[in-house]
C-alpha cells in the first residue's frame, strides 16, 4: 500500500511473463514474475480485483505453475467475491469526491471546465466534451484535485520535520498508495482524493514521514502519528474501504 525506495540497493533481477485464466466466469490477466530471491510461489490479486500477480523460483515450470493455480482456484474465486464490484463512470452515476457522493452530468458541451457545486440538496460534477471521453475527464478533474489537496498537505508535514521535497508525482497505482525514494521524490495515486480528507491528509503524512525514516518501524509510527493524529482512523479507512477505490473503472 505505500512503500520507498533507495536508490542504492541492487536490483534485483526479475524475469515477467503473463497469461489469462479463467476464474468465476471471467478472465483475468495474470502476470508471472521469475525472482532469483523467491524460495516459493506466491499468488496476489491486485488491488480492485482486475489483475492477478504471481512471484515464482526463477525455472519454474509452466506445469508446475498450473498446478499451483489449480490448487487455488478455490480460494481465488472466494477472494474475488468478496470485493467490490467495478464502479463504472457514466452519466448519472456517482462519483466520490473526498468521500462525497457527486452525481455525474453531462453539459452537452464539447468544450468547458469540470466543475462541482451543489444542487438542490446533492453534489453535481458536470463534464463537457464527447461522451466517449466521459470517463477520461472525470479521470482528469480528480487528478487535478488531488494535486490540489496533496501538494500544500506535503509541504506542511515537510515543513513541520525540517525536510525538502524534491518532487510530487501523481500516478494511478494498483498496489501502492503512495511512495518515497531516498532523494526525496514522492509518488501519489490519485485515486486517494476519492476518500475522506482526513486519509488525504494521512497519506501525506505518511510519505513525507519516510523522509526521515526509510522504514516502517517504531520511531517511524510515532512520527506519522505526530503529524497525523489520525493515522490509526486512516490506516483502518484505507483497510476497508480502498479496494472499492481501485474498483472504480475509468478505462
Amino acid at each position: 500500500m505505500f512503500g520507498f525506495t533507495k536508490s542504492s540497493r541492487k536490483p534485483v533481477q526479475k524475469i515477467s511473463r503473463g497469461r489469462d485464466i479463467a476464474v468465476g466466469g471471467r478472465r483475468l490477466p495474470l502476470t508471472i514474475r521469475e525472482n532469483v530471491r523467491a524460495t516459493r510461489m506466491t499468488l496476489r490479486i491486485e488491488p480492485g480485483g482486475k489483475t492477478l500477480k504471481m512471484s515464482v523460483p526463477t525455472g519454474i515450470s509452466d506445469q508446475e505453475i498450473d498446478r499451483f493455480l489449480h490448487r487455488h482456484h478455490g480460494w481465488l474465486t472466494t477472494r474475488l467475491d468478496k470485493l467490490p464490484k467495478a464502479a463504472m463512470i457514466a452519466e448519472g452515476h456517482f462519483v466520490p469526491v473526498r468521500d462525497i457522493p457527486h452525481r455525474i452530468e453531462r453539459t452537452g458541451k464539447l468544450r468547458g471546465i469540470s466543475k462541482a457545486e451543489m444542487v438542490g440538496e446533492e453534489w453535481v460534477l458536470s463534464i463537457g466534451g464527447a461522451p466517449e471521453h466521459l470517463a477520461r475527464r472525470v479521470a482528469d478533474y480528480l487528478k487535478k484535485q488531488a494535486r490540489a489537496d496533496l501538494e500544500p498537505a506535503v509541504d506542511r508535514h515537510a515543513r513541520t520535520i525540517g525536510r525538502s521535497v524534491a518532487a510530487i508525482r501523481f500516478k494511478d497505482t494498483k498496489s501502492r498508495w503512495g511512495s518515497c525514494t531516498s532523494d526525496g521524490q514522492l509518488s501519489f495515486s490519485w485515486r486517494i482524493v476519492m476518500a475522506p480528507d482526513f486519509v488525504i491528509d494521512y497519506l501525506a503524512a505518511h510519505e513525507v514521514a519516510h523522509l526521515q525514516e526509510m522504514n516502517h518501524g517504531p520511531k517511524f509510527w510515532a512520527l506519522c502519528h505526530s503529524l497525523c493524529a489520525r493515522t490509526d482512523e486512516a490506516k483502518s479507512w484505507l483497510k476497508h474501504h480502498g479496494s472499492a477505490l481501485h474498483a472504480v473503472d475509468f478505462s
